[in-house]
């Protein structure tokens, strides 16, 4: 094992906030500005994130010639909330960020902040991490204490052969991730072209007949959301009993919702009587799940049994209707959702809304037909989401022993 010596972060790069933006500086387009979440969807490898805030044009060059800029290189940590979420600037990034929110690492001497950005994310980074963490209501990082981080420091060339083994993986992973985006398109937009349009297989033997959402195929209907799927509620057992948590059973709250089709794994995990103490129930692969409070309208197919907590719904679709087209249909049917919330103090999905939404139901031969013809795509989406699965186990096993130096670096290593 090699003996690497001990280096204060202070000593490798400066650690540094932003400049402070104003309310009054947002504007609705220009310049991304970035807060702890659109970073903390970086680091789970989005490969879009939802910006909502911009700056000027103007604004940006004049923060960027008196004090700088995120660059290629540079790393930013999320330091309130939800804490560790890191960031390595790329070649064509052009954004600014919320000082307090995000922590600036740059001008690195002898430290490849591709290294850093593995090692806080090794068991090792997490516990110097969690020395630098203050407050109980709200916990953060703070500036000082994160300059007085320490770590075992490698020669310069091997940490960046470390940081090109695990970026290897990641960038396999980032490719399948844009397969399955173009997949996704691929399945929303057939969709689209039969249940939107109405341009199906022989829709020139269906005239359009009049109905309360307008012209639609003769021999479909206009009925509620809820006479083709029944809404399911979720339940959270109680976090102050070490035996509800801990199990084998995934348990999936409204931060697991992936960028596309399927999750395969969640963040905790709950046991049987958990299981049975929330009320709940486990649901099988393909349970159309659709996050309802706080953050509403993110659809996501499980590809394995889970269960869900109480700020989420699960889908099934009723005799004839499969899965597969309900979960299209309820991507369809978001914008309606999330513009039909209630809830006082978060917006909130309820049950209502999906009895107030209508929809048009086409024939069920129909319905059938088109399950068949996506079929191959789910299963390529969810082939691809198992591989990435795969990588990221590989990669997380291989981080603590390179960090450490178990691992001989002087022998080739493959991605098998």
């Amino acid at each position: 094992m090699a003996a690497w010596p001990v280096k204060r972060m202070d000593e490798l790069c400066e650690i540094t906030s932003s400049k402070r933006i104003f309310a009054a500086d947002y504007v609705s387009e220009g310049v991304p500005f970035y807060r702890g979440r659109e970073i903390t969807e970086k680091y789970k490898g989005n490969l879009d994130v939802s910006t909502e805030l911009f700056i000027t044009e103007e604004k940006f060059h004049e923060i960027e010639r008196k004090f700088g800029a995120p660059k290629q290189g540079d790393m930013l940590l999320t330091s309130v909330g939800t804490l560790g979420s890191v960031y390595v600037v790329k070649s064509g990034d052009r954004f600014y960020f919320k000082d307090g929110n995000l922590t600036w690492f740059r001008h690195f001497k002898g430290l490849d902040s591709r290294f850093l950005y593995y090692w806080i994310g090794s068991p090792q980074g997490k516990a110097e991490l969690q020395k630098c963490t203050i407050g109980s209501s709200q916990s953060a990082f703070t500036i000082v204490l994160l300059k007085s981080m320490e770590l075992e420091l490698p020669p310069f060339p091997v940490q960046q052969r470390i940081a090109g083994i695990l970026s290897a993986y990641d960038e396999l992973i980032e490719n399948s991730q844009r397969r399955i985006k173009i997949l996704e398109s691929m399945a929303r937009a057939l969709y689209r072209e039969w249940f939107v349009h109405f341009r199906f297989p022989g829709h020139e033997n269906h005239p359009r007949v009049a109905s309360p959402l307008g012209e639609i195929p003769q021999g479909w209907e206009v009925i509620a959301f809820t006479e083709i799927a029944d809404v399911l509620s979720g339940g959270t057992p109680k976090t102050s009993t070490p035996e509800y948590w801990g199990g084998n059973i995934p348990f999936f709250t409204p931060r697991d919702a992936p960028d596309f089709f399927y999750v395969e794994g969640t963040d905790k995990h709950i046991t049987e009587l958990g299981l049975t103490k929330c009320a709940s129930q486990l649901y099988p692969p393909d349970t159309v799940f659709i996050t309802a409070r706080g953050t509403v309208g993110k659809v996501a197919l499980p590809s394995v049994p889970m269960a869900m907590n109480q700020s989420c719904y699960a889908l099934r679709g009723k005799p004839g209707i499969s899965q597969r087209f309900l979960f299209l249909m309820t991507l369809q049917q978001v914008e309606y959702l999330k513009t039909n919330t209630g809830g006082a103090t978060f917006d909130t999905i309820v049950v209502d809304t999906f009895r107030r939404m209508q929809i048009a139901k086409p024939p069920l031969d129909l319905i059938s037909a088109f399950t068949r013809h996506v079929a191959g795509v789910f299963e390529q989406v969810n082939t691809l989401q198992r591989q990435i699965q795969n990588l990221r186990r590989t990669r997380d096993l291989l981080l603590p022993r390179l960090l450490s130096g178990q691992i001989d670096l002087s022998e080739g290593m493959g991605l098998g």
